[in-house]
């Protein structure tokens, strides 16, 4: 059973980014700590939950995996409206996805909401020889436009829990409402999953 001590709060948060940057990777690796070399594209969005510990609070992300490939682009502000944060994924080997992710960002910045946090995620960081975005440019980028950045690797792990972390961190003040009263007590102790009435 819950108690009163208990502090958990929902966060919507989204991944946007080009196909083949490694979105459901990342999303994977932070939810089921697995990596698959070959991940299919995603069609459409997909949906995943995962909690995460942040101070004194527990934050349950509900996370929407958007589809990379340009004709689901118009679905985009279906999934990002409303979030508390936003990763916006490039592949560090690819220039062309870099650039996308800037897009993503002005568009965030026009259509989102001010209160949404975003974060720049430079991934496959393990493919260090192929690169073609340096970190150094992709920081600077992130400052210019108030985002946090972070390079990851899903293969690796490397950040992709930091990175989930970090939003949970700018977030813990400033979530949607926390499981209280009107919501049915914690079903998954152990998981820490807040189910909604």
């Amino acid at each position: 059973m819950a108690t009163s001590g208990n502090n958990i709060k929902s966060a919507k948060l989204v991944l946007l980014g080009d196909a083949g940057t490694g979105k459901s990777s990342l999303v994977l690796r932070f939810v089921k700590g697995q990596f698959v070399e070959f991940q299919e594209s995603t069609i459409g969005a997909a949906f995943f939950s995962q909690t995460l510990a942040v101070n004194d609070q527990t934050v349950k992300f509900e996370i929407w995996d958007t589809a990379g490939q340009e004709r689901y682009h118009s679905l985009a502000p279906m999934y990002y409206r409303g979030a508390a944060a936003a990763v916006i994924v490039y592949d560090i080997t690819n220039w062309a996805t870099f650039m996308r992710a800037r897009k993503w960002v002005q568009e965030l910045q026009a259509q989102g909401s001010p209160s949404t946090i975003m974060a720049l995620a430079g991934n496959k960081a393990d493919l260090l020889e192929a690169r073609q975005v340096s970190a150094e440019e992709a920081q600077t980028y992130a400052q210019e436009n108030g985002l946090f950045f972070m390079e990851t690797s899903a293969k690796t792990a490397s950040n992709v829990n930091d990175i989930f972390y970090q939003i949970g961190l700018l977030n813990s003040e400033d979530l949607s409402m926390p499981c209280t009263d009107h919501l049915l007590p914690l079903l998954n102790l152990e998981g820490n999953e807040c189910f909604r009435a």
